[in-house]
């Protein structure tokens, strides 16, 4: 007898839904109390949500919404996300990417990204800036597995250099 094993995949029903709440027009506000509260278990639906495909979501809406709007921009974190996001994207907006830019030296140091895995010739190599030599717009990728101390610490670092010198409708989170 042959044994038939199969995974089922979930669908992040929660994000589509505040995607669509956005491409129609609908905004966001704060509110400082709970509305809604989930109820979390080891048999929730949420675990069949693979991480992949909430990245493919993600990556196919900032093409949709914002990316068409801008002619240049920056990814913010020469690092694996960053990489990962350059990667992710279409051939056209990938050509968008002006630089990345990071605040690790050694990033820096070496000056470029090489996208050793394209089908150009020459191989793109997109330049690393210091963060501070950056020019907006920007995507901001930041690994939020850390610590919540840690995302907190880089967020606040974050948003202080940023809000120094660009304004809020020039950069997008990721």
């Amino acid at each position: 007898v042959d044994t038939c094993f199969f995974t089922l995949q979930g669908v992040p029903e929660d994000l589509l839904f505040f995607y669509e709440h956005l491409r129609k027009g609908g905004g966001v506000v704060r509110v400082d109390q709970s509305l809604l509260l989930y109820r979390y278990h080891p048999g929730a639906a949420t675990h069949s949500v693979l991480e992949t495909t909430i990245w493919a979501h993600r990556v196919r809406f900032l093409e949709e919404q914002a990316l068409p709007h801008w002619a240049t921009f920056t990814i913010w974190n020469a690092g694996r996300q960053g990489r990962r996001l350059y990667r992710s994207l279409t051939a056209g907006s990938q050509r968008k990417v002006a630089a990345f830019c990071d605040v690790d030296e050694n990033k820096i140091r070496k000056g470029f990204y090489c996208y050793e895995d394209s089908q150009e010739r020459p191989k793109p190599r997109i330049p690393v800036l210091h963060f501070r030599a950056a020019r907006p717009p920007f995507v901001i990728c930041v690994k939020l597995q850390q610590k919540p101390t840690t995302v907190c610490e880089v967020l606040q670092i974050l948003l202080c250099h940023l809000t120094k010198f660009v304004s809020f409708a020039t950069w997008k989170f990721f």
